[in-house]
């Protein structure tokens, strides 16, 4: 935003992030003079059983890298490991995402191999995966994650062990508020950024709410996601490019074209 021009003219921008991880996006869109309207979709918690878990950090000595999917992943796991024992010196790192690798960060480990594309496949494509024959491999993930990672993985010769660390639920969140705004016309866009979460936005808002958000922009960083909206029938779909800062792009560029 530049010359005090506020490219989001005072519009309300749905984020549906977890309530922990809003608050980047939402201070993005407030700065480009928009209207956070804060509406988690899900809700991360604690995974039921430990143990596995445990067992498994227990074990992370036999391990070649730790392969972390998402900043949940490493909060979760990384918490459990630094209160349980040191990490060992010859684990290497990979993560989807840039949220991942700052995450991990934060936890002192720097040295990290990532996509610039924050999914799975990108991250098959790195040379550092070409050739993981023979070479263990922990992936660090939710509850009843994607299995495409380790499934090319497997394929490609290497041993892969899961560690589920949280779950992804879908949150006790009263839609009131946001009918109110589409009723006001106060509500002019809407940010999801998982297949899942776009699923619970649905079930969330209920047949009310899904009458006006068939009419209303849903803004996703990701094909994969553009590809959900199709099979739930909603056709005001724009992909935008990754990252919080993709979208705040997207949503910059679709209203500088739709007035």
């Amino acid at each position: 935003m530049t010359n005090g021009i506020r490219p989001l003219g005072d519009r309300g921008i749905v984020v549906t992030r977890p309530a922990h991880q809003a608050a980047p996006l939402a201070e993005m869109i407030r700065a480009a003079g928009g209207r956070a309207i804060l509406f988690p979709v899900i809700e991360i918690a604690d995974i039921e059983d430990v143990r596995p878990l445990t067992e498994l950090v227990g074990r992370l000595d036999a391990f070649d890298r730790a392969i972390f999917v998402s900043p949940n992943a490493v909060y979760k796991a990384m918490t459990l490991i630094k209160a349980q024992r040191a990490l060992p010196p010859h684990l290497k790192y990979a993560a989807v995402g840039r949220g991942s690798v700052r995450e991990l960060g934060k936890f002192g480990v720097t040295d990290v191999v990532a996509p610039a594309r924050f999914d799975s496949e990108a991250l098959l494509a790195l040379p550092e995966f070409s050739d993981v024959a023979g070479q263990r491999l922990i992936i660090f993930r939710g509850v009843g994650g994607r299995e495409v990672l380790g499934e090319a993985l497997i394929a490609r010769g290497a041993r892969v062990e899961y560690a589920e660390c949280y779950r992804r639920v879908l949150p006790q969140a009263d839609p009131a508020r946001l009918l109110e705004a589409w009723q006001a016309n106060a509500l002019d866009a809407i940010t999801v950024t998982s297949s899942e979460g776009l699923h619970n936005f649905c079930a969330l808002i209920g047949t009310r709410g899904r009458a006006w958000l068939e009419n209303t922009p849903l803004f996703v960083p990701h094909a994969r996601i553009a590809g959900t909206a199709r099979e739930l029938k909603l056709t005001a779909v724009v992909q935008t490019a990754h990252g919080d800062d993709g979208l705040v792009a997207g949503l910059q560029q679709w209203f500088a074209a739709h007035g």
